[in-house]
């Protein structure tokens, strides 16, 4: 039993040890670590643009915005608009 416990401290003390990698060795300033370990730059900030839905303009992936929440179709109905 106490060598079964000195084999698993052993392998709990060389697996902690063990010190991760580091993303940013050797590609220098201005880059990063990309997939298979080459060196990629780096991008600026992420523009993220907010703004309000205009109501009854059709947006990509989306549908038709009412105001309220987004609709596949929209028809034309008693001089104005409904949305199905």
């Amino acid at each position: 039993m106490k060598k079964l416990l000195l084999i698993a401290l052993a392998v709990s003390a060389a697996v902690t040890s063990i010190a991760p990698a580091e993303a940013g060795q050797g590609c220098g300033p201005g880059f990063h670590r990309g997939p298979n370990n080459g060196c990629r730059p780096n991008r600026g900030p992420a523009v993220v643009a907010i703004g309000v839905p205009r109501i009854g303009v059709f947006y990509h992936g989306r549908g038709y915005w009412d105001g309220n929440r987004y609709w596949g179709h929209r028809d034309r109905w008693h001089g104005g608009w409904r949305y199905r």
